[in-house]
């Protein structure tokens, strides 16, 4: 595929949306002489800040507030928002005529003849992708990230020179459109599964299995990584037909790996072990994020990456925003954003981070998970919780009531906006706590995502005196 070919193309995009990737779609086709149709479900008035950025673009074509059949029968290809299950009645029009129809995802990987790093997981994608850019920035191999956060993806095609190489986080959504492509990229990285996204996926098998084209079509030469504390993905050493490097909180005896032992990371070549650095000297907070350090190590040295860029990057690095991101210290209270935590088992992790008291805000719309394991943590070493109104936080309040001691406190306070989270978060927090916001769900509903949630949470904290 050329993008010249979408010259004079009629191509509808199914979803232009508030967070930058439909736009940067439309951008691109346009650029590229495509007569676009923009068809969402949204109205001109909910879509008027995505509108007001690419009012610059002539004749393109929206269809606001409603889809209609022809736009999915009568054009030449489909662009899919990511979120949108392949069963929708308009794809199915389109595919039961044969119009193809892609993601963002596989056309970039059509159209880009560059190495490209993929990157999944439940968690740590985002944190795992960043670290490999940087070091890789480090080396001088001139990376270039896609897919990370509410950046557009195709755009990203403009900027890419011969000597780049793609590091691309890949959701599972994204991941479907390759696996229907049978594409993979050279070095592909699953950093740990989880439950997540079970109000769109029927089961774990289907959600597991789309994770799974991450690698699934590789070539000769090319490299899967996989956490083998993961039971998930240990399962999946029989189905990788390339080349395996393994990553482990525990000492890997053979075969190429990157592991931990007698508290340091160690990279095995496949001939012999190397110490990469002490653990002491990572400066990102949390546990978990010793396993995305192990999988960046890996990637990075299967390209060639020395040692001692790795380890200089990896000391420099000191996390990126709605992770665990530190926000102030205000009358001896830490502020902590975690937003990104958007399933439990995140949330955990957050949690698992701290030795102080914690007042943990949490809640909010529920994504079809098991919240059992939550509240027992949230039962176990939370001083104080505050809730996002939402399902999931129904279901943590029922699954709480279950674990907590008869005789103790069982009124909830449960918030519909931040400041009001942020307010009775700091009446219970006393000098030396931490107030958390690891939400271990979906934003909708209060917020417009994640993102919007955690900005949110830093201007409430930026405002207090």
């Amino acid at each position: 595929m050329n993008i010249k070919d979408f010259k004079g193309k009629r191509v509808t995009v199914m979803g232009l949306g508030l967070h930058g990737g439909g736009m940067g779609t439309v951008r691109f086709l346009h650029d590229a002489g495509a007569k676009v149709i923009v068809t969402d479900l949204k109205s001109k008035e909910e879509l008027a800040p995505s509108l007001e950025k690419i009012k610059d673009l002539k004749g393109i074509e929206y269809v606001l507030g409603q889809h209609r059949s022809e736009d999915f029968e009568n054009v030449d290809m489909i662009i899919k928002t990511p979120p949108a299950p392949w069963t929708n009645k308009y794809i199915k029009l389109a595919l039961n005529k044969n119009i193809p129809v892609e993601i963002d995802s596989s056309l970039f990987f059509k159209l880009c003849s560059n190495p490209i790093i993929g990157v999944t997981g439940t968690r740590g994608k985002t944190t795992t992708t960043n670290i490999i850019y940087e070091i890789l920035k480090t080396a001088e191999k001139n990376p270039i990230k896609v897919g990370v956060g509410q950046i557009s993806v195709l755009d990203k095609l403009n900027f890419l020179k011969k000597d780049n190489i793609v590091v691309f986080e890949l959701s599972s959504w994204r991941l479907s459109a390759l696996g229907r492509s049978k594409l993979s990229p050279k070095i592909a990285i699953i950093t740990n599964i989880y439950q997540d996204h079970l109000n769109y996926y029927p089961t774990m098998e289907k959600y597991i299995n789309d994770k799974k084209y991450i690698f699934l079509n590789q070539k000769i030469g090319d490299t899967c990584i996989l956490n083998w504390d993961d039971e998930n993905l240990k399962l999946m050493e029989g189905e990788v037909k390339f080349d395996l490097i393994k990553f482990s909180k525990n000492k890997i005896e053979s075969g190429k790996a990157v592991y931990i032992d007698d508290n340091s990371i160690y990279l095995n070549n496949g001939i012999d072990s190397k110490k990469v650095l002490d653990l002491e000297e990572i400066n990102v907070k949390g546990k978990h994020n010793e396993g995305n350090i192990m999988a960046a190590i890996a990637a990075v040295s299967s390209m060639g990456v020395k040692s001692e860029d790795i380890r200089k990057t990896i000391i420099d690095f000191k996390g990126i925003p709605h992770r665990l991101e530190f926000l102030n210290e205000i009358d001896g209270v830490k502020y902590y954003n975690d937003t990104a935590a958007t399933s439990p088992d995140g949330a955990i992790c957050g949690i698992n981070s701290f030795l102080e008291p914690i007042i943990l805000i949490c809640g909010g719309s529920d994504k079809g998970v098991d919240m059992n394991e939550f509240a027992k943590v949230i039962a176990e070493k939370v001083k104080g919780v505050i809730f996002l109104k939402g399902k999931a936080t129904d279901k943590i309040i029922s699954a709480l009531k279950k674990v907590l001691p008869e005789d103790a406190e069982k009124e909830f306070e449960i918030v519909d906006s931040m400041p009001k989270a942020v307010e009775l978060a700091r009446r219970i927090a006393e000098k030396g706590d931490v107030i958390l916001l690891s939400p271990g769900a979906a934003s909708f509903g209060l917020f417009n995502n994640e993102f919007d949630r955690g900005n949110k949470f830093r201007q409430v904290v930026a405002e207090l005196k």
